[in-house]
């Protein structure tokens, strides 16, 4: 057994802790405080062919595995989540579907620019009223002149509105099935499609820099071609998708956890109470053998997840597990580096205070981890 990683892959991680230090470490805290989108370090992450690590090369990918992805993830959400979130969500959801689904046409139009590095990527799935219930999506498209007509609400979507968003892939109800049920279908809808609108930027409580907004669809006309896969498909072609997105979400809340045991560390070495560094105090060694050991736990779990899916064997419930038990290893190691760094952390100024702010959403995207335990518990009672 080789814990290991191969060495073309640790290569790659050095070449992108290296990019982090000069390119999104410095400006990171200024990017949070303004709301800023940097798209230009989108742009330098292209030149490096990393906005289509999980696209083969025909399309202007990198071709590369899930553990390479997963080691890429460690150092940049270990430099900033918000350009570590983007990036994630334009590689997995935005772009998998259509490399999984699309036509040939299809995918040398709008996957290769999104895998080059040319824009950035957008998938619609959430409404005000449809979160963990993915089925209960209300937006609708109907055929209408050699297309479809789509009507409804995104909320909550990232990188569509930023300077180089090409367009967002999004899940529309398309009618009732036979037996009553709702059908679903995937579409394109390119940025600047007649009755397509963004709204304002919203305000979160984390992730500042990271474009997040609602969407808006009015009677928004597009083409037949841009159905993407099967209609009456849309909502299995989602879900097909979506373990991968939890293993990249797993990775980043492993890189968030990996910078609060490196500030919290970093910390207790330079800062000096009753004469003696804090790291002389065994209360305070005790929260960093924590956080070191659930990092180290969580670190193994994402990696063979990811492992598995390369493997191609079946690895939906290791996805899950990973996600929970990272996410939630992530607050507690921000939330104990903040009590290591005491009112230190809790001023804006803090590094750990932007992490600390960023931890929350983990537990709460790509699938709650109340349903990741649904979906864990289903699994392990089919189990023989």
């Amino acid at each position: 057994m080789d814990f290991d990683l191969p060495e073309e892959t640790r290569d790659l991680q050095d070449v992108v802790r290296e990019f982090a230090a000069k390119e999104i470490t410095p400006f990171a805290a200024q990017w949070s405080e303004d709301e800023h989108f940097p798209a230009e370090v989108f742009t330098k992450l292209g030149g490096l062919g990393l906005m289509g690590m999980l696209v083969p090369e025909a399309y202007g990918g990198a071709g590369s595995d899930t553990v390479s992805y997963v080691a890429v993830m460690e150092e940049l959400g270990a430099a900033d989540q918000s350009v570590a979130s983007s990036w994630n969500a334009h590689s997995t959801i935005a772009s998998l579907p259509l490399l999984a689904y699309g036509t040939e046409e299809q995918k040398q139009r709008w996957l290769a620019p999104l895998a080059r590095g040319e824009a950035i990527g957008a998938f619609g799935l959430t409404e005000p009223q449809a979160g963990s219930d993915a089925a209960g999506i209300t937006t609708t498209a109907k055929r209408a002149d050699g297309g479809w007509v789509i009507n409804g609400t995104k909320m909550f979507i990232t990188n569509a509105g930023t300077e180089i968003s090409q367009g967002v892939t999004l899940l529309a109800v398309t009618g009732s099935g036979a037996d009553g049920g709702k059908r679903y279908a995937t579409f394109y809808v390119p940025t600047g499609t007649a009755g397509y609108s963004c709204g304002r930027k919203i305000r979160k409580l984390g992730w500042h820099a990271m474009d997040t907004r609602e969407l808006v669809f009015a009677d928004c006309w597009v083409p037949d071609d841009h159905l993407i896969g099967e209609e009456g498909n849309g909502l299995r072609q989602f879900l097909s998708v979506l373990d991968k997105g939890r293993i990249s979400v797993a990775a980043l809340a492993l890189s968030l956890a990996k910078a609060s045991l490196a500030l919290a560390v970093k910390h207790a070495r330079e800062r000096h109470q009753f004469g003696r560094p804090l790291t002389d105090f065994q209360a305070i060694g005790h929260k960093i053998a924590d956080i070191g050991t659930e990092f180290e736990a969580a670190r193994w779990m994402v990696y063979r997840a990811a492992w598995l899916a390369d493997q191609g064997r079946p690895y939906s419930t290791a996805a899950a597990m990973a996600k929970l038990y990272a996410s939630e290893a992530a607050n507690r190691a921000a939330s104990e580096a903040v009590q290591i760094h005491g009112g230190y952390g809790y001023v804006r100024e803090s590094e750990i205070s932007r992490f600390y702010a960023d931890a929350k959403i983990l537990e709460i995207g790509e699938g709650t981890n109340e349903i990741q335990r649904n979906v864990i518990a289903r699994a392990l009672v089919k189990q023989p």
